[in-house]
């Protein structure tokens, strides 16, 4: 099965993705968040994938956050919820809302997805409330630097994704208070890697 894809972004729409990876077009169907932190087109990406196998299809399910896979697959899981629907849900709250709206039982703010109506919503209730141990659970974001943010600002620019250039930001500028130009250098030279 395939789990990651990494290649180039031959095309993105709201729903919709193909990678091209070793000279294959994948088309893979993303979510509304995935789509807008989707790189421009032609420039790489890589998805965690849920491979979604049927008698009469195979479905490529993509992903840039490895959290909102699990959560995908975990909805899947709810009798009722197929992968479209997933697909859905997860296109119209964002994850931690959603992981909270599940915790607390707010039905109310779940049927406000499209697609899921009051039966569908306690179901997600009552089949997930204690499952989603660890989601929504993300450490505050440390507070960067003005350099910081323009370094960030110019990776992106560049067609880097965001979370990769803060990894590779916090892997070379530690401890250090340096200036753009150097920062840059030593972001770019850790983002090469």
């Amino acid at each position: 099965m395939i789990a990651h894809l990494r290649g180039r972004l031959i095309s993105k729409h709201p729903n919709q993705a193909i990678v091209e990876a070793a000279g294959v077009g994948y088309d893979v169907t993303i979510t509304i968040p995935t789509f807008s932190d989707l790189p421009a087109t032609g420039s790489e990406v890589a998805l965690f994938i849920h491979t979604h196998v049927r008698e009469d299809v195979i479905a490529l399910f993509g992903f840039l956050r490895a959290e909102e896979k699990k959560l995908f697959e975990k909805l899947i899981q709810v009798s009722g919820i197929g992968p479209k629907l997933a697909i859905t849900i997860l296109s119209g709250m964002p994850a931690p809302e959603m992981v909270a709206a599940i915790r607390s039982g707010d039905f109310a703010r779940l049927t406000r997805i499209p697609g899921i109506g009051k039966k569908t919503a306690e179901r997600m209730v009552l089949e997930l409330r204690d499952k989603l141990e660890g989601f929504g659970e993300t450490p505050p974001p440390k507070l960067a630097t003005p350099v910081e943010e323009d370094v960030l600002s110019a990776l992106m620019n560049l067609g880097y994704q965001r979370a990769a250039a803060e990894r590779a930001l916090a892997a070379a500028g530690k401890g250090k208070s340096a200036s753009f130009d150097v920062l840059f250098r030593e972001t770019l030279a850790a983002l090469s890697k």
